[in-house]
């Protein structure tokens, strides 16, 4: 049975909410004066990522009691941050909520990519409620995914190593989720162009 549909700004929210959340917390966190850089950004870190694992997962639980489903993508975003986000706390080690990103693309991009070489489209089953194509439409469209997505994955790697955390989490925070939207958008010829008709329509 299919979820009950939400309005679109508060899926926006819920999907985008834990987003801004983990950047307010990151400037607004409370840290002591006179510290050193790398030891203030560590402590901005850790404390914006324990705000962010409860966060997301309050997110999911409310996406889940107003429409009744879960999307697959989602969940498996939701488990790696709490993963990635946990040894961060636990070992007081930004790498790990650093890579989140790149382990999260790379994840994605080499399942979708393992489907693509048995000839199937992974990335139809998970989102195939939301975008109705044919299955040519579903292998280019996992093809660009698989090459934007490792794309991303580099470019995280590039920004946490090269250019440090406060840079990095502003384009966690908005590059990231413009790239995506802006990805998909560009994708909309694709749609329309193996869209699935509902059959011939008189007069048509």
């Amino acid at each position: 049975m299919s979820g009950k549909t939400i309005h679109p700004l508060l899926k926006l929210v819920l999907e985008v909410g834990p987003i801004a959340v983990f950047f307010l917390a990151y400037r607004l966190a409370p840290v002591a004066e006179g510290l050193p850089l790398e030891e203030r950004q560590l402590e901005q870190i850790l404390f914006s990522t324990m705000v962010f694992i409860p966060t997301i997962l309050v997110a999911l639980a409310a996406s889940w009691l107003l429409t009744r489903h879960l999307p697959k993508m989602a969940v498996i975003t939701a488990v790696v941050v709490v993963i990635f986000g946990g040894l961060t706390l636990i070992l007081r080690d930004d790498t790990f909520v650093k890579m989140k990103p790149t382990i999260l693309y790379c994840l994605f991009a080499g399942i979708l990519g393992f489907g693509l070489l048995r000839g199937q489209s992974y990335l139809k089953y998970l989102m195939d409620e939301l975008i109705p194509m044919r299955d040519e439409g579903w292998m280019k469209f996992t093809i660009r995914f698989v090459v934007f997505y490792v794309a991303l994955a580099a470019l995280n790697e590039l920004v946490w190593r090269v250019y440090g955390t406060d840079a990095w989490v502003n384009f966690r925070t908005f590059v990231l989720p413009l790239a995506n939207f802006g990805f998909v958008m560009a994708q909309v010829p694709l749609f329309q162009r193996y869209a699935v008709s509902d059959g011939p329509k008189s007069g048509a």
